[in-house]
C-alpha cells in the first residue's frame, strides 16, 4: 500500500510529495492503450504496480472491468484483494491506476473522483471515443488527493 514520507517540520501527520509529471515507458503506453482498444465498447481498467517509494511504473496488470459497462468501471472485490495482498508481498504499491472512456475525454468523471482512493497514484484515462483501431485517442494523467484533480505532463521513455 502507499504511504506517505513524514517530515520533521510537519506535525501530526505525513506530508504528501506528489511529482507533477508520470514517466511511462513506451512499452507500459502501448500496452494500456493496447487493453482499452480491446475492451471498447467496454470500459478497460487496471493497475501499473512499482516498487515502494520511486513511483516508478513496472509491472502491468490489466484488470476485468467486472461492470462490463462502456460508462463505469469496477474492479471485482476479490480480484482487488488478491492485486493488493500481491503487491504487499512483493514490496509494490500501485503507482498507475488506469481505465477508458468510450464516448467522452479523458478526464476523471464525478464517480472516478469520488472512487479515487489512492493519493500517491497517477490515475491515467484513455478515451477510446470515435477511434477505431488505428485512429487517435487521449491518453491524460491526473492526481486525485481529496477529490481536488490536477492533470500532469505524461513523458513516454523508450526505458528506465
Amino acid at each position: 500500500m502507499w504511504a506517505a514520507p513524514y517530515h520533521p517540520s510537519v506535525r501530526g501527520g505525513p506530508l504528501l510529495i506528489l511529482t507533477v509529471m508520470l514517466t511511462i515507458t513506451e512499452d507500459l503506453y502501448d500496452r494500456i492503450v493496447a487493453h482499452a482498444r480491446q475492451d471498447h465498447p467496454d470500459e478497460a481498467c487496471g493497475v501499473v504496480a512499482g516498487p515502494v517509494g520511486p513511483g516508478r511504473p513496472e509491472r502491468f496488470i490489466p484488470m476485468l472491468n467486472a461492470a462490463r459497462s462502456p460508462t463505469f468501471y469496477e474492479f471485482d472485490s476479490g480480484d482487488l484483494l488478491k492485486l493488493y495482498r500481491e503487491m504487499d508481498d512483493r514490496d509494490e504499491e500501485p503507482v498507475v491506476i488506469y481505465h477508458s472512456h468510450t464516448a467522452t475525454e479523458a478526464y476523471p468523471s464525478r464517480t472516478d473522483i469520488s472512487y479515487a482512493n489512492e493519493p500517491g497514484a497517477h490515475y491515467v484515462l484513455v478515451s477510446t471515443a470515435d477511434t477505431d483501431d488505428a485512429g487517435p485517442f487521449q491518453f491524460r494523467s491526473f492526481r486525485i488527493v481529496e477529490g481536488e484533480v490536477t492533470e500532469e505532463e505524461v513523458t513516454v521513455v523508450k526505458s528506465y
